[in-house]
């Protein structure tokens, strides 16, 4: 890889990354570092990493120039140029006759985070980097084909890259409140059959709509990884057909609540069923039917629904399980 791809494939990772001189100065930096830091990435050349290490940090940083060998910090203390602090782990090795610098940023755990937001941010911050390899090559792809089919499957990779991208960077940066604003569910169920239609060996996929569904208040994002944990849930237990279904019902309690009008979207299967002795823990953390599951889909799905004021619920015989989600349309009272 010459030094154009690679700065190019650098400047997409969303780990933060730099280069230093001799003088123990930077000479690059990606955007990452740049937002963490708080820099313009043109600015930040030339500053010294006296700014962020101490001296012993310096002193060791040198003699593993001198000795062209890496070096590693776990938990290190940056201050951004607001004076925010980051808690960091640093690895530093050598490149081209300086050092290149690696930053991944911690997410420090909340007082009042769950323990299913707190794994899921930890996942968060491992996904970041494959997901932006996996957004890089399918915008070689979308550039390079000339195919209209295998251009929309390539943009559909990307819509998908960016958007996972967004709510992983919501889960480190802490920020978990949903971002509301207009939704049309109808929409969301669409590209759920897009990204179904999609896959390998495609389901028969039914639509069973009520056209007089009105827009709602919600996260368009999140809801669509709602819709997308329960398709894909059916499809790895073994189902053929998903039925995808909206109603509208009144008078829906929800927790202590009553909703007097609720959204309910249905992912109906034909499936083998749930397995009887998952049904009592079936939304719990790291509860799976499947040796390959991790248990976290449903339980983020739930979560999701509370949220949004919401619940998510099932029913399920062989043949036949319909996972409803239902989100609220009008005031609620108690």
């Amino acid at each position: 890889m010459n030094d154009r791809a690679w700065r190019t494939w650098a400047e997409q990772m969303a780990t933060g990354l730099a280069l230093v001189d001799g003088d123990l100065r930077l000479c690059w930096i990606n955007p990452a570092l740049a937002e963490w830091l708080e820099l313009g990435p043109r600015s930040a050349i030339g500053l010294s990493l006296g700014l962020w290490f101490d001296e012993e940090a310096l002193t060791q940083t040198s003699r593993a120039l001198a000795e062209e060998r890496p070096l590693q910090w776990r938990g290190m203390s940056l201050v951004a140029a607001s004076g925010r602090e980051i808690t960091a782990d640093i690895a530093l090795q050598p490149f081209e006759g300086g050092l290149l610098l690696e930053v991944h940023a911690l997410a420090e755990p909340l007082a009042n985070s769950s323990p299913l937001s707190a794994t899921l941010r930890g996942f968060a911050h491992e996904v970041k980097n494959p997901l932006a390899g996996l957004r890089g090559a399918a915008q070689l792809l979308h550039r390079r084909v000339d195919n209209e089919d295998l251009r929309s499957l390539a943009g559909l990779i990307i819509d998908e890259a960016d958007r996972l991208g967004v709510l992983a960077n919501r889960l480190l940066h802490h920020d978990g409140a949903p971002q509301i604003g207009p939704v049309n569910i109808h929409q969301l169920l669409e590209r759920l059959t897009d990204l179904l239609q999609a896959e390998p060996s495609p389901p028969q996929l039914r639509h069973d709509y009520d056209p007089s569904v009105p827009d709602l208040l919600g996260d368009a994002d999140r809801l669509q990884q709602v819709l997308l944990n329960l398709a894909r849930n059916a499809l790895e237990a073994g189902a053929h057909t998903l039925t995808l279904r909206t109603r509208v019902e009144h008078g829906v309690r929800v927790g202590e609540r009553m909703l007097r009008m609720a959204l309910r979207v249905d992912v109906i299967d034909d499936g083998p069923g749930v397995p009887a002795a998952l049904r009592d823990t079936l939304f719990q953390p790291l509860v799976s039917g499947r040796a390959d599951g991790t248990g976290l889909g449903l339980a983020l799905s739930r979560e999701i629904a509370h949220e949004h004021g919401g619940e998510l619920r099932y029913t399920s015989r062989p043949g036949e399980t319909a996972f409803s989600l239902y989100l609220p349309m009008g005031r609620s009272h108690d």
